[in-house]
């Protein structure tokens, strides 16, 4: 059984999740959480990939669904990815199981006669 949604994370120095939700948004996903975090890389990983780690992140998690997974992860990357000021990476997980997304029937507040 192939999978339905897949939950799509991307870690940026902070204050750039808006660029995170916008550059997904314009791919197809339509919304997602933020969380403060705090990054933490030795010096080397630094001189490796020649960035500097700032150490405030936001974490920003999205449900998307798995047709669109490739283009929002594409679309973040061009905009906030290790190449820009937000030098964000990005993956994404499946998801094996979910509720209350958009597919489960809504309660519409009708009570149903029976």
């Amino acid at each position: 059984m192939e999978n339905k949604y897949e939950a799509v994370f991307c870690i940026v120095n902070a204050g750039f999740s808006d660029a995170v939700m916008s550059a997904a948004r314009k791919a197809g996903a339509v919304g997602g959480t933020i969380f403060k975090g705090r990054g933490a890389a030795p010096r080397e990983a630094e001189e490796i990939f020649k960035i500097t780690v700032q150490p405030e992140k936001e974490i920003v998690m999205m449900v998307v669904s798995a047709e669109v997974k490739d283009d929002v992860l594409r679309s973040i990357y061009s905009e906030a990815g290790l190449g820009s000021a937000g030098q964000g990476i990005a993956f994404s997980l499946p998801i094996e199981r979910s509720i209350g997304l958009s597919d489960f029937p809504r309660d519409t507040g009708e009570k149903k006669e029976g």
